[in-house]
């Protein structure tokens, strides 16, 4: 009888927490009476385990029990003997530099995780003849901002030397590293026009020839993405990662158009970041009511009014059309 105590006294205390996610192990086992047979255990849902690989090429490790960027970036480097700082950024099911296939918030239960480390440092003078330079910065939410998109004919893209997938490391000498991606886009904005600046950058270390790109099994054959209905694992900034289903078809769709929104009014493109304002978006009745939302949770983007006004109309009112 001691001992049926001592088990009741530790499943109430908490249920385990497995890579992450918390594991719900159900009521207390009641205590077994004289001539009836002990119940079955409950039966824990297996560790979710990750394989990964260095994008310009190594061999195959596995990784598990990280809840966010910052300790999925800490597994990686002790695979293979590095320092977190060195992961510039990481993509899904492919060694390539493809900003359409970067880890974001969620990862499918049988995505492939390549990890892009630092390679060649370089800087580059640029002249500042437009308002825009024509860049698009995200971050990988671990302090290192970098580059997502190139706008054609523009400032930027006229510079041969600098490439969509370079980390931003420092502009004028000032170091950026820790800064979001929203700050950076900021800077640049900020600089004057007709005065030169340097930009120094970190290219993401080459892969060899002869890595194939891997991709995902048949069941899932659409690369980068989480399917619809599939289970994934969403790290979340603060608190634990959990397992969810994906993103409906709907909720998908309206990500990208606040993506393509951020990208318009901020200079910044976060899929993640796009995901939490559909969610608000969502659940709240009128613009204005999501302005307030997403000053108190996200307030130091300082979001415009016009801005949030058409998040909303992107997310809601085509969902009032389909009803």
């Amino acid at each position: 009888m001691r001992r049926a105590g001592r088990r009741s006294r530790q499943a109430q205390e908490g249920s385990p927490m497995e890579n992450g996610v918390r594991q719900d192990l159900g009521t207390p086992e009641p205590t077994a009476t004289e001539g009836a047979p002990a119940p079955r255990p409950p039966r824990a849902r297996p560790r979710l385990v990750f394989h990964t690989q260095l994008a310009h090429g190594s061999p195959t490790g596995r990784i598990e029990g990280f809840t966010n960027v910052k300790e999925l970036y800490a597994k990686i480097a002790e695979v293979f003997s590095i320092s977190p700082t060195e992961i510039l950024f990481c993509t899904l099911n492919t060694h390539k530099v493809d900003m359409q296939k970067l880890l974001g918030g969620q990862i499918g239960l049988e995505d492939f995780i390549f990890a892009h480390v630092r390679g060649e440092t370089k800087e580059v003078e640029v002249t500042k003849t437009e308002d825009a330079l024509g860049l698009t910065i995200t971050d990988n939410g671990a302090g290192y901002a970098f580059i997502k998109r190139i706008k054609e004919g523009s400032i930027i893209n006229r510079l041969q030397t600098v490439c969509v997938g370079d980390s931003i490391e420092a502009i004028n000498d000032q170091t950026i590293v820790g800064c979001r991606h929203y700050e950076v886009a900021r800077m640049l904005r900020e600089l004057p026009r007709a005065q030169p600046f340097t930009l120094r950058l970190v290219q993401p270390k080459k892969a060899f020839d002869m890595i194939g790109q891997r991709t995902r099994s048949s069941k899932s054959p659409s690369e980068g993405r989480v399917a619809s209905g599939k289970e994934t694992l969403r790290l979340r900034a603060q608190g634990s990662a959990t397992l969810e289903e994906g993103p409906s078809p709907f909720e998908e769709e309206a990500a990208r158009r606040v993506d393509d929104l951020l990208e318009s009014y901020m200079g910044i493109r976060d899929s993640e970041l796009a995901s939490t304002m559909v969610a608000a978006a969502k659940e709240s009745p009128s613009a204005a009511q999501l302005a307030c939302d997403l000053d108190s949770v996200l307030g130091e983007f300082a979001f415009p009014q016009e801005f949030v006004a058409e998040v909303w109309a992107a997310v809601c009112q085509p969902r009032e059309g389909q009803e």
